[in-house]
């Protein structure tokens, strides 16, 4: 048994994961309801893509600085509370934006949505510097694997809130009540952390004070690294997974949350199997390896035109970014101890702000290259202002066209990964034959 026999290790564990399924179920209903709540509560704005983009971005800017300042004070603050804390931004996040869009004045009404979904990002950021820590702390000698299963729940709570998006344009459910059911999740976290007693970091376990694990970056500047790395991998899986719906429903001729939910799937299946193929091929080996998958679906997504080339594509891109964000988290934490939960919540946070910027850039790209295959902005508003089903068809068209460029972006910015985790790798490769050597040598040295 482990330093955590004193807690409800399974409880603890299924209360993580219900807080980190809540925060997946609310990412998943924001990209699902993308087409709905743009045409409600942008109606009329001239740059729709990047307004849209700037509201899924606050949710990252959220996450961002919670996890920022929330992992450091993890244990002052107490993992329990932090937990709660996410519960309860839920909560007001899910009823800010969904009140939001009631008001009559379009500037209050973009206001309280943009809020909302920035108070969900607090959640969001909240849970994330809880559960990561809690996991290493409760399973010590198996953080890569129970780390990933944890992770698998982030898709699954994505093909719940997917399919309850999808069910808003097939049964024209209210996009405000489909996010509403958000609520239940939430409530369940609060319900099931009350009175429940959570464990202390590991890092606080064995006596490392505050200041030495704030002090560890200056004396691990490799850190620095993976710092870095982070800010690519989660380009490669959130930055794509937030933008799918609206850039390839038109490419696929289907709403494309199904696809969501469908690589959700596959991510789901993988990150069981995280145990197994860390210990064949190291935790280097698997960020490479997903690394290349990830860039390659990436590049196909952008290419192909039809419906099947598109979903092999997503595939291959969804076995890629399976096992980046929580193989990350597990490598970050067995090469740092020290770091504790401050290296966790930098690595979460720095990848987080990314996204934060990522996502306007991307609307950019995306507005952009709508504008040029309409022949000018002015045609493009002419084409959405005239509401036929021959101009329709025309948008569905240039959309179509205009899907590859955030795509190929976000794959380009990411071939340093490639050289990164193959250094990485490589190193380790060597570090490791060396001591097998010198080990060899000295078991010579003391035969008769």
């Amino acid at each position: 048994m482990t330093g955590a026999e004193p807690y409800q290790r399974r409880k603890l564990f299924w209360i993580g994961v219900l807080t980190l399924f809540t925060a997946a179920m609310l990412f998943a209903l924001r990209v699902g309801l993308t087409g709905e709540m743009t045409a409600d509560v942008y109606a009329g704005v001239s740059n729709p893509g990047e307004a849209i983009g700037s509201a899924l971005g606050a949710a990252f800017l959220g996450f961002a600085i919670t996890l920022f300042a929330a992992s450091p004070l993890l244990d002052a603050v107490g993992i329990g509370n932090v937990l709660r804390g996410a519960g309860i931004c839920f909560l007001a996040g899910v009823l800010l934006a969904v009140s939001g869009s009631s008001f009559a004045t379009a500037e209050t009404a973009q206001t309280l949505f943009y809020s909302g979904f920035l108070i969900q990002g607090v959640g969001w950021g909240a849970m994330e510097a809880a559960v990561n820590p809690m996991t290493t702390a409760l399973y010590p000698k198996d953080k890569t694997h129970r780390l990933n299963v944890l992770h698998a729940w982030w898709p699954a709570g994505i093909v719940v809130g997917g399919l309850i998006g999808f069910g808003v344009s097939t049964f024209e459910i209210p996009w405000r009540l489909a996010m509403a059911t958000a609520i239940v999740p939430a409530l369940g976290v609060l319900l099931l952390s009350y009175r429940v007693q959570f464990p202390p970091t590991e890092r606080a376990a064995v006596g490392i004070s505050l200041g030495d694990m704030l002090l560890e970056i200056i004396r691990a500047p490799t850190f620095l690294i993976w710092l870095g790395a982070m800010l690519l991998t989660v380009s490669l899986e959130l930055g794509p997974g937030a933008w799918i719906n609206a850039a390839l429903s038109a490419k696929v001729g289907f709403n494309a949350v199904l696809l969501l939910v469908y690589v959700a799937g596959v991510m789901f299946i993988m990150r069981h199997f995280a145990g197994p193929l860390s210990r064949m091929f190291t935790n280097a080996g698997v960020l490479w390896i997903c690394s290349l998958l990830a860039i390659i679906g990436l590049f196909m997504m952008a290419r192909v035109q039809s419906p099947a080339m598109v979903i092999l594509a997503a595939t291959i891109w969804g076995l890629g970014v399976s096992l980046l964000w929580p193989t990350m988290m597990a490598s970050v934490s067995e090469r740092y101890p020290r770091g504790g939960s401050w290296f966790i919540g930098l690595i979460g946070s720095a990848g987080a702000l990314t996204i934060n910027f990522l996502l306007p850039v991307l609307g950019r790209h995306y507005d952009a290259a709508m504008a040029e295959a309409a022949g000018g902005q002015t045609n493009l508003a002419a084409l959405r202002d005239a509401g036929t089903q021959e101009t329709a068809a025309q948008l569905q068209l240039i959309e179509a066209q205009a899907a590859p460029q955030a795509f190929e972006f976000v794959a380009q910015l990411s071939f340093p990964l490639l050289v990164i985790f193959g250094a990485i790798w490589l190193f380790d490769r060597m570090r490791r034959a060396a001591q097998e050597d010198l080990i060899k040598s000295k078991a010579k040295r003391i035969q008769p």
